[in-house]
């Protein structure tokens, strides 16, 4: 009787962690918020042969590129950045901040992909940072 009691809570411990692993990492959140994913893409503004990537430049790249792939809303932080390039010289530049909360759809990662790259060859930075937020709870 005691291996069959065993048993029954090793299968309701097992059948609890299979229903929360098939939700995924979501959270549960309480009404109205809703768990969105995040990410957070950094654009150095520096150019090899050309001025700095300008307000106008990057407000017309967020219009074909951003916004159409996530258009619920974002946001652009401004500030001053640094990092070493591939030949180790220290780089310091005015820095634009990405941050988008979003549904995951099955290509957004792929989305994302677009947006790094087309700032890439549109304005031809070494890179564009990306990081990944965990899924959190988000109210309006």
């Amino acid at each position: 009787m005691r291996s069959v009691a065993l048993i029954l809570v090793f299968l309701l411990a097992a059948s609890t962690f299979i229903t929360i692993e098939d939700r995924g990492d979501a959270p549960a959140c309480a009404a109205p918020a809703k768990s969105l994913a995040e990410i957070q893409l950094l654009f150095g503004a520096s150019r090899k042969d050309a001025p700095p990537v300008s307000d106008a430049e990057w407000a017309t790249f967020l219009a074909d590129e951003v916004t159409p792939r996530f258009p619920d809303g974002l946001t652009v932080l401004t500030g001053s950045g640094q990092w070493r390039d591939s030949q180790g010289v220290l780089i310091q530049e005015t820095s634009r901040l990405l941050l988008i909360w979003y549904e995951p759809q099955t290509d957004s990662n792929e989305q994302i992909e677009m947006i790094r790259s087309a700032y890439k060859t549109r304005f031809g930075p070494e890179s564009v940072l990306r990081a990944d937020g965990a899924k959190t709870c988000v109210s309006f």
